[in-house]
């Protein structure tokens, strides 16, 4: 499992999140994505709102992990993991641990993580055996990514690497500061960037790097 992380509310994770599920989709994988951010979840309600083929009413997370057996992944779309009506009802850490058995090894799964330094955060950090590291380009973005990093290490998360967001370009001193390669740019659009082609490529690119990297020996990717 990948922990998608980023420092502050509103970097970019959840579409991020969103966003690569949907291209490793296209790629031939049946990608999970699962919303980790309990307290402000919007990764369900993204997707119904931005595409028809993901599920309208997706499973919980809990859910997923209960009695319902493997979690089935498709290919056609990614399958959402929705964060559960009441976040008090189930222990994070074990769900997120139960998650990475529940779901096939050839599936990449992705955890929407919440913002900042919080024990919530830490729990898919804990779970995952990497992260992926979301941020904007501006200076205060850039610090509170550089101590997310931290962090995700002091977990054995490592980063994998960052996706730069809402970025006409993207210097050399990023991936120093974070201490991981940059994997991809994702361009600024709105209102709805995941219907944008520009970006919709740009989350292709960092699929097909993100699948050479870490998931070409267990993803089955093209």
């Amino acid at each position: 499992m990948i922990a998608v992380a980023g420092g502050k509310g509103g970097s970019g994770k959840t579409t991020t999140t969103l966003g690569l599920a949907r291209a490793l989709s296209r790629r031939g994988a049946s990608a999970v994505a699962a919303d980790a951010d309990w307290d402000l979840p919007n990764l369900a309600r993204l997707a119904s709102e931005t595409s028809d083929s993901d599920r309208a009413e997706p499973v919980t997370v809990v859910e997923a992990v209960g009695d319902r057996g493997p979690v089935v992944s498709r290919r056609d779309a990614p399958t959402v993991l929705a964060a559960p009506a009441d976040p008090d009802s189930a222990a994070a850490t074990r769900t997120f641990d139960a998650l990475a058995n529940e779901v096939p090894e050839d599936a990449p799964t992705l955890l929407d993580c919440p913002a900042g330094a919080s024990p919530d955060a830490a729990a898919p950090m804990r779970a995952a055996d990497r992260s992926l590291l979301v941020t904007p380009l501006r200076r205060a973005a850039l610090r509170d990514a550089a101590k997310t990093a931290a962090i995700a290490r002091r977990l054995d998360c490592s980063p994998l690497g960052v996706v730069a967001v809402r970025a006409d370009s993207v210097p050399d001193s990023v991936a120093d500061l974070l201490g991981c390669p940059v994997l991809g740019r994702v361009p600024p659009a709105a209102p709805a960037p995941l219907a944008d082609p520009a970006v919709r490529s740009a989350y292709d690119d960092v699929a097909r790097r993100l699948g050479r990297e870490y998931g070409a020996d267990r993803w089955r990717v093209a």
